[in-house]
């Protein structure tokens, strides 16, 4: 992390867990037991049917609410769809778009995120738009083109007065959910690689100021090597998320003035 130039963020991704009850329950635990430091940002992106209770949990603490997806379209007949101003209106902060989950099991194509990434950012919600590759694309050699590919799309149209605003997540698909997770050195090197493309779309001093998340299952036990990267600029954090006690840890390691 490099907290001269650019916001340190840890960000939970609940996926589709948790009740809106278990939500507060969830809600009241974290808050009792959250570090005074405020080194890092702090997100959680929770189900749709869950933001109400953790707006309303989380109104007087630090603690941004987010979505997991969103709709491109203002309005119109999507049934099931949920627009930006919608979750704007709910009290969201961030989104989530373009998760590997959302591009293999409902085939999102870079298109569709960079649509989803223009909207975000015109309702003022931050997004955090993801990129990653698969194994067999790490075994072929071709990760660097891939991710490449997947950050020109995806902000392809997005101004340079509004890139800042834009929170960048690498997540190796291959360590997602598998308990496999990128070295430290693996993760930096591609983190590094994306803070590259940045600066060739956009410039040296925007590419410093971006926020690039790892979020090949990082959890309380490999946080503070990952985070201690120069390129790693927070996590976006799927099961140790659902866990107070280990996302706590999670902002500890980040909270930690010697990373």
């Amino acid at each position: 992390m490099n907290r001269k130039y650019r916001k340190t963020v840890i960000a939970g991704n609940w996926k589709m867990n948790k009740t809106p009850s278990e939500t507060k329950e969830f809600m009241t635990q974290l808050k009792s037991i959250m570090p005074k430091g405020r080194w890092c940002d702090i997100a959680l992106c929770v189900p749709a049917v869950c933001i109400p209770a953790a707006v309303r949990a989380m109104r007087e603490t630090r603690v941004g609410i987010g979505a997991e997806n969103c709709n491109a379209k203002a309005s119109g007949a999507y049934t099931g769809e949920i627009a930006t101003n919608m979750l704007v209106d709910a009290g969201c902060k961030y989104v989530i778009i373009g998760h590997s989950e959302r591009r293999e099991m409902y085939g999102e194509t870079d298109a569709d995120v960079n649509a989803k990434v223009l909207a975000a950012l015109e309702a003022g919600l931050t997004p955090i738009m993801c990129c990653g590759e698969t194994l067999q694309q790490r075994e072929a050699g071709i990760t660097a083109e891939h991710i490449t590919m997947q950050i020109k799309l995806g902000l392809a149209g997005v101004p340079e007065d509004k890139i800042r605003k834009v929170i960048i997540a690498y997540e190796p698909i291959w360590a997602i959910g598998t308990g496999l997770t990128a070295t430290p050195e693996q993760a930096e090197e591609v983190c590094e690689m994306i803070r590259s493309v940045v600066r060739k779309l956009y410039s040296s001093k925007n590419a410093r100021a971006i926020s690039i998340l790892y979020g090949g299952s990082m959890n309380d036990k490999n946080a503070y090597e990952l985070l201690a990267q120069p390129d790693i600029d927070g996590g976006l954090i799927g099961g140790a998320s659902l866990v107070p006690e280990k996302f706590v840890k999670i902002i500890e390691a980040a909270n930690q003035p010697t990373v």
